[in-house]
């Protein structure tokens, strides 16, 4: 087994009663990644990762952490030491302060109190909660009790961190703040297993992804050949004036494959096939029609629009 790879799972498979919730999934994630597993409500997602936390047994299937199997069993604790796991609904206590809250776990992890109260400041730092130490859980907001749960996650120092849901129900200033906590984890060596439905926080923090659909693991690739496979180029146009003739001479490119309106109704959403001199030329025709442009700009689809185009043909 490639302990090059922090998590490698082989036929991994979950079956309650008649339903197969995870079906067959081999996946492999190097060491320092950060992977985002995507995909609907029911997909799998859930299961999968509290298989991976040791937290549910697989029906069938092998999972290896840095190359030596997983067991759900007392008899091998020290793999059980690399992983680090935030469910979406994790317990917190808010009659306690934060403080008392992660000293607590720290005893459960039986860290000594020299090493507890050196790594009890490293993590509330690092979660920037230190100014809210001595506060009741009960007066956190809900994006501090998240960096709270996730301070709670990693005091023992995994090398492997589970995190499902970690975003939902957060702000934007909350969910910012979070991805640049994980970004410093990465930065610090860990390896990085992400769900959420919140897919632009995963495109901006991901290296790899996965998509699930009904158990199924359908897609497991880095980003960035993901972008370079399936995203079609765009262009956003915003005119001043006729419409008509902008689509005139959108109709007259050849490489200009489709284009829709936008809300605010002097702007296109345009499908391109061409090179960068060919954006180029296109403004530039556009200019000598007399066409007034107030915004030309390219991108590619993002991960959600991916996502959304994956879906459908694994339905039809």
């Amino acid at each position: 087994m490639n302990n090059q790879s922090a998590i490698t799972t082989v036929g991994l498979t979950k079956r309650f009663e008649r339903h197969i919730a995870v079906n067959d999934v081999d996946l492999e994630i190097p060491k320092g990644e950060v992977y985002g597993l995507i995909g609907p409500n029911g997909a799998g997602k859930t299961t999968l990762i509290k298989m991976l936390a040791a937290g549910e047994e697989p029906t069938k299937g092998e999972i290896y952490l840095y190359g030596d199997r997983l067991l759900t069993d007392n008899s091998n604790p020290h793999l059980k030491q690399y992983i680090g796991y935030l469910p979406d609904d994790f317990p917190v206590y808010d009659d306690l302060t934060v403080i008392d809250y992660l000293e607590y776990f720290a005893r459960l992890y039986n860290l000594q109190r020299t090493q507890r109260r050196q790594r009890l400041q490293e993590v509330l730092e690092l979660v920037q909660l230190e100014y809210k130490r001595n506060s009741l859980i009960a007066n956190l907001s809900r994006g501090m009790k998240q960096r709270l749960g996730l301070a709670k996650t990693i005091i023992h120092q995994p090398m492997i961190l589970l995190l499902d849901e970690p975003v939902s129900g957060l702000d934007p200033i909350a969910r910012m703040e979070f991805r640049e906590t994980i970004k410093s984890l990465q930065q610090a060596g860990m390896t990085i297993l992400i769900s959420s439905h919140v897919l632009s926080d995963l495109a901006e923090l991901c290296t790899s992804v996965g998509i699930m659909e009904l158990g199924f693991l359908v897609e497991s690739t880095p980003l960035s050949q993901l972008y370079d496979r399936l995203s079609r180029q765009e262009i956003i146009i915003r005119i001043l004036g006729n419409k008509d003739k902008l689509e005139q001479e959108l109709k007259n490119d050849y490489t200009v494959k489709a284009w829709e309106h936008l809300p605010d109704e002097q702007g296109f959403k345009v499908e391109f096939d061409g090179k960068p001199e060919d954006s180029a030329n296109l403004l530039q025709n556009l200019i000598k029609a007399g066409i007034r442009v107030c915004d030309f700009h390219c991108q590619q689809e993002d991960l959600e629009a991916i996502f959304l185009k994956l879906g459908h043909k694994q339905v039809s």
